[in-house]
Protein backbone atom coordinates (compact mmCIF):
# COMPACT_ATOMS: atom_id res chain seq x y z
CA UNK A 1 0.00 0.00 0.00
CA UNK A 2 1.98 3.01 -1.31
CA UNK A 3 0.97 6.48 -0.23
CA UNK A 4 4.32 7.83 -1.67
CA UNK A 5 6.03 8.76 1.66
CA UNK A 6 8.66 7.83 4.29
CA UNK A 7 6.83 4.50 6.08
CA UNK A 8 5.88 3.19 2.96
CA UNK A 9 9.43 3.50 1.70
CA UNK A 10 10.62 2.18 4.60
CA UNK A 11 7.72 -0.71 4.95
CA UNK A 12 9.04 -1.82 1.71
CA UNK A 13 12.80 -1.51 2.20
CA UNK A 14 12.07 -3.81 5.37
CA UNK A 15 9.78 -6.30 3.46
CA UNK A 16 11.89 -6.73 0.82
CA UNK A 17 15.07 -7.39 2.90
CA UNK A 18 13.04 -9.50 4.98
CA UNK A 19 12.55 -11.66 1.60
CA UNK A 20 9.26 -10.62 1.02
CA UNK A 21 8.85 -9.78 -3.14
CA UNK A 22 7.01 -6.99 -3.81
CA UNK A 23 5.43 -6.98 -7.33
CA UNK A 24 2.78 -3.75 -7.09
CA UNK A 25 2.71 -0.63 -5.70
CA UNK A 26 -0.75 -0.03 -4.94
CA UNK A 27 -2.17 3.85 -4.07
CA UNK A 28 -5.63 5.32 -3.48
CA UNK A 29 -6.35 8.60 -4.41
CA UNK A 30 -8.84 11.40 -4.82
CA UNK A 31 -10.03 11.17 -8.22
CA UNK A 32 -11.39 15.05 -7.81
CA UNK A 33 -8.09 16.53 -7.11
CA UNK A 34 -5.57 13.34 -8.32
CA UNK A 35 -4.00 13.31 -5.00
CA UNK A 36 -3.73 11.12 -2.58
CA UNK A 37 -5.38 11.74 0.65
CA UNK A 38 -3.40 13.78 4.07
CA UNK A 39 -0.36 13.34 1.76
CA UNK A 40 -1.42 15.79 -1.38
CA UNK A 41 0.91 14.19 -3.46
CA UNK A 42 0.25 14.50 -7.24
CA UNK A 43 -0.49 11.01 -8.85
CA UNK A 44 2.38 11.61 -11.26
CA UNK A 45 4.68 11.73 -8.66
CA UNK A 46 3.72 8.24 -7.26
CA UNK A 47 4.49 7.39 -11.04
CA UNK A 48 7.67 8.18 -10.66
CA UNK A 49 8.37 7.37 -7.61
CA UNK A 50 7.13 3.48 -9.16
CA UNK A 51 9.31 4.17 -12.29
CA UNK A 52 12.45 5.06 -9.79
CA UNK A 53 11.67 1.97 -7.43
CA UNK A 54 11.22 -0.18 -10.72
CA UNK A 55 8.13 -2.22 -9.41
CA UNK A 56 4.54 -1.29 -11.24
CA UNK A 57 2.22 0.97 -9.54
CA UNK A 58 -1.98 0.78 -9.75
CA UNK A 59 -3.47 4.15 -8.83
CA UNK A 60 -6.71 3.62 -8.05
CA UNK A 61 -8.86 6.75 -7.98
CA UNK A 62 -11.46 7.27 -5.27
CA UNK A 63 -13.65 9.38 -3.39
CA UNK A 64 -14.25 9.38 0.40
CA UNK A 65 -17.52 7.21 -0.06
CA UNK A 66 -15.88 5.28 -2.78
CA UNK A 67 -12.99 4.44 -0.81
CA UNK A 68 -14.34 0.63 0.95
CA UNK A 69 -15.58 -0.75 -2.44
CA UNK A 70 -13.22 0.39 -4.32
CA UNK A 71 -10.33 -0.97 -1.74
CA UNK A 72 -12.23 -4.45 -1.38
CA UNK A 73 -13.04 -4.92 -4.93
CA UNK A 74 -8.66 -4.27 -5.24
CA UNK A 75 -7.56 -6.72 -2.48
CA UNK A 76 -10.01 -9.52 -4.27
CA UNK A 77 -8.42 -8.57 -7.46
CA UNK A 78 -4.87 -9.25 -5.58
CA UNK A 79 -5.56 -12.44 -4.70
CA UNK A 80 -7.02 -13.56 -7.96
CA UNK A 81 -3.71 -12.36 -9.07
CA UNK A 82 -2.09 -14.84 -7.07
CA UNK A 83 -0.57 -12.26 -4.43
CA UNK A 84 -0.17 -13.23 -1.27
CA UNK A 85 -0.30 -10.39 1.26
CA UNK A 86 0.05 -6.42 1.44
CA UNK A 87 2.65 -4.57 2.79
CA UNK A 88 1.57 -1.12 4.61
CA UNK A 89 3.51 1.47 6.87
CA UNK A 90 1.77 1.93 9.67
CA UNK A 91 3.76 2.67 12.63
CA UNK A 92 1.41 3.19 15.88
CA UNK A 93 -2.31 4.45 15.04
CA UNK A 94 -4.46 0.98 16.12
CA UNK A 95 -7.49 1.93 14.10
CA UNK A 96 -6.39 2.79 10.69
CA UNK A 97 -4.31 -0.76 11.04
CA UNK A 98 -7.34 -2.46 12.51
CA UNK A 99 -9.84 -0.90 9.51
CA UNK A 100 -7.04 -1.95 6.37
CA UNK A 101 -6.32 -4.99 8.13
CA UNK A 102 -10.16 -6.77 8.84
CA UNK A 103 -10.71 -5.75 4.98
CA UNK A 104 -6.90 -7.47 4.05
CA UNK A 105 -7.71 -10.55 6.06
CA UNK A 106 -11.17 -10.79 5.09
CA UNK A 107 -9.76 -10.53 1.64
CA UNK A 108 -7.83 -14.31 2.19
CA UNK A 109 -4.68 -12.09 2.10
CA UNK A 110 -1.43 -11.31 4.70
CA UNK A 111 -1.62 -8.16 6.45
CA UNK A 112 2.19 -7.36 7.08
CA UNK A 113 3.49 -3.83 8.97
CA UNK A 114 7.06 -4.61 8.75
CA UNK A 115 7.58 -0.99 10.84
CA UNK A 116 4.67 -1.56 13.02
CA UNK A 117 5.50 -0.37 17.15
CA UNK A 118 8.48 1.14 15.99
CA UNK A 119 9.54 4.28 18.84
CA UNK A 120 8.56 7.59 16.89
CA UNK A 121 10.85 10.75 18.18
CA UNK A 122 9.10 14.54 17.63
CA UNK A 123 8.21 17.73 14.78
CA UNK A 124 6.54 20.97 13.37
CA UNK A 125 5.20 23.99 11.67
CA UNK A 126 5.27 25.86 7.94
CA UNK A 127 8.60 26.17 8.30
CA UNK A 128 9.37 22.47 8.15
CA UNK A 129 7.95 21.95 4.45
CA UNK A 130 10.73 21.24 1.70
CA UNK A 131 12.95 20.19 4.69
CA UNK A 132 14.76 16.25 3.25
CA UNK A 133 14.58 14.17 6.24
CA UNK A 134 18.07 12.92 7.09
CA UNK A 135 19.86 13.29 9.93
CA UNK A 136 20.02 16.91 11.01
CA UNK A 137 16.03 16.88 10.42
CA UNK A 138 16.22 13.58 12.91
CA UNK A 139 18.20 15.99 15.51
CA UNK A 140 16.00 19.22 14.87
CA UNK A 141 12.72 17.35 14.97
CA UNK A 142 14.24 15.53 18.09
CA UNK A 143 13.99 18.95 20.12
CA UNK A 144 10.44 19.46 19.88
CA UNK A 145 7.35 17.89 21.11
CA UNK A 146 6.09 16.25 17.70
CA UNK A 147 6.15 12.60 16.78
CA UNK A 148 9.02 12.39 14.36
CA UNK A 149 7.78 9.89 12.37
CA UNK A 150 4.44 12.23 11.70
CA UNK A 151 2.12 9.45 13.24
CA UNK A 152 -0.09 12.08 14.08
CA UNK A 153 -0.82 14.03 11.32
CA UNK A 154 2.05 16.23 12.19
CA UNK A 155 3.94 15.94 8.44
CA UNK A 156 3.58 13.53 5.40
CA UNK A 157 6.11 12.87 3.56
CA UNK A 158 7.39 12.20 -0.38
CA UNK A 159 10.48 9.76 -0.67
CA UNK A 160 12.06 10.50 -3.23
CA UNK A 161 15.79 8.79 -2.73
CA UNK A 162 16.97 5.55 -0.49
CA UNK A 163 17.51 1.94 -0.79
CA UNK A 164 14.15 0.71 -2.69
CA UNK A 165 15.34 3.26 -5.22
CA UNK A 166 17.10 2.08 -8.19
CA UNK A 167 17.48 5.85 -9.01
CA UNK A 168 16.22 9.01 -7.02
CA UNK A 169 12.87 10.64 -8.18
CA UNK A 170 13.69 14.57 -9.50
CA UNK A 171 11.42 17.14 -8.13
CA UNK A 172 10.71 20.50 -7.88
CA UNK A 173 9.35 22.63 -4.78
CA UNK A 174 6.21 24.40 -6.12
CA UNK A 175 3.88 26.97 -4.13
CA UNK A 176 2.62 26.59 -0.55
CA UNK A 177 -0.73 25.18 -0.15
CA UNK A 178 -3.24 25.26 2.93
CA UNK A 179 -5.85 22.70 2.66
CA UNK A 180 -8.19 22.26 5.56
CA UNK A 181 -5.82 23.34 7.68
CA UNK A 182 -2.67 21.94 6.56
CA UNK A 183 -0.21 23.52 5.16
CA UNK A 184 1.12 21.99 1.80
CA UNK A 185 4.12 22.05 -0.48
CA UNK A 186 2.90 21.53 -3.86
CA UNK A 187 5.72 18.81 -5.64
CA UNK A 188 6.47 18.57 -9.30
CA UNK A 189 8.76 16.34 -11.86
CA UNK A 190 11.44 18.18 -12.50
CA UNK A 191 14.95 17.02 -14.83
Amino acid sequence: MWSGGKDSALALDRATRAGIEVARLLSFYDSATRRVRFHATRVEMLEAQAEAVGIDLRAIPTSWSGMEANLRRELSSLGEDGFAGVVFGDIHLADVRAWYEDRVTAAGLEHVEPIWGEPPHLLLGEAWLGRVIDERFASDIGMTQADACGENGEYHSFAFSGPVFKKPVAWTAGERRLESGFAQLDLTASG
